[in-house]
């Protein structure tokens, strides 16, 4: 397929970001398009092929990737603009993770939204502890939600425009102290047992056997894989940390059968198209492999780390050895595990026993 014989414009079809094929018609080519991409769909109403608009399809098309934040800049007033893409670059001078960007973009432009006309660089400290009072009050915004609201407009008056006594008399929301959700052995198991497809049964267990986060397994490339060592090497986790942990003995055999049937190029884990497979799409397989099970608990695709750290303690594993295995700044976090340890909680006897 010679993509010099086609021409790709983005858009937007029935509320979804589309990619929109034009070419000179011939059946040759509509063939060749359908042959390279499966999920091409031809729409009736505006008589034209389309495809999805993800990363790896751009990729494959040579399209610049979308910029972080190029809707939101369109809902703002012409005179916060330029605040949004100042906010935008010190961001990316920061080296700030795509993650928090997205956050603290999507933060900051509820705020410049709210605002309409008002210039932002006029508000004071009295004026966005009110706005801060009417996301609890009325719109009824966590303690979670609060302190990532918090922390991206105090990045902006603070790092963009360099007024660091801002925040002084604005509180933050007390984060409330819970427990991590998790699994037992026998239903990891079976929501493992459950997951029929091969490709998704190695991501739930790269996931629970080395207590990764979602953006950890699907950012694994074939180069991080030792396997003379037996070791994962995790690039670039959360606060920009590497570390490595020990891949299991029991998916090695496993890992080199799917490398032969799937024969992924760059990530071990990639979509229809290459590109690092989706998280969305690892958490939705979690999901239905739980509800196959008959798991009634509610628990996301993250307790299966959970699980994998509180079954380590409970095999009698060290606690600052699984501080480093799951990339703790500090060993107080690994400690919440010691919470909710078998091992920890069956040793304690009730004063009743012994009445």
């Amino acid at each position: 397929m010679e993509l010099s014989e086609y021409k790709f414009i983005t858009g937007n079809h029935r509320g979804k970001e589309v990619i929109w094929i034009h070419f000179n018609y011939s059946l040759e080519l509509k063939n060749q398009l359908r042959k390279r991409f499966s999920s091409v769909r031809y729409s009736a109403t505006q008589k034209r092929w389309y495809l999805s608009d993800l990363p790896a399809i751009r990729n494959q098309l040579n399209i610049k990737e979308k910029t972080i934040g190029h809707k939101l800049v369109l809902k703002i007033h012409p005179i916060n603009r330029e605040a949004f893409v100042s906010f935008q670059d010190q961001l990316h001078l920061k080296a700030y993770s795509v993650h928090t960007q997205r956050m603290y973009l999507s933060e900051f432009a509820e705020l410049l939204v709210l605002l309409g006309s008002y210039f932002v660089q006029d508000l004071d400290a009295k004026r966005l502890k009110d706005y801060f009072l009417y996301c609890v009050k009325t719109l009824k915004h966590k303690e979670r939600k609060m302190n990532g609201k918090i922390n991206a407009i105090k990045f902006y008056f603070e790092q963009v425009l360099h007024r660091p006594k801002m925040f002084f008399d604005i509180p933050r929301p007390k984060q409330p102290s819970t427990l991590p959700k998790l699994l037992s052995k026998k239903e990891v198991k079976s929501i493992i047992d459950f997951t029929s497809n091969f490709k998704h049964k190695i991501a739930i267990k790269l996931c629970y056997g080395m207590g990764l986060r979602v953006s950890e397994v699907v950012n694994i490339k074939l180069i991080d894989v030792d396997s003379s060592r037996m070791l994962v090497h995790i690039v670039g986790a959360k606060g920009k940390k590497d570390r490595y942990v020990p891949l299991p003995d029991s998916i090695l055999n496993e890992l080199r059968t799917y490398y032969s049937a799937y024969k992924p190029k760059e990530y071990l884990l990639e979509g229809r198209y290459g590109g690092m497979y989706s998280k969305s799409s690892l958490q939705a397989i979690f999901k239905n492999a739980m509800e196959k099970s008959g798991i009634k608990k509610k628990i996301g695709i993250h307790g299966l780390r959970h699980s994998y750290a509180t079954h380590l303690l409970e095999s009698g594993a060290d606690l600052r050895f699984i501080q480093e295995l799951l990339g703790h700044y500090s060993v107080k976090t690994t400690q919440i595990y010691t919470k909710v340890s078998h091992r920890n909680l069956s040793n304690i006897k009730s004063p009743l026993d012994s009445l």
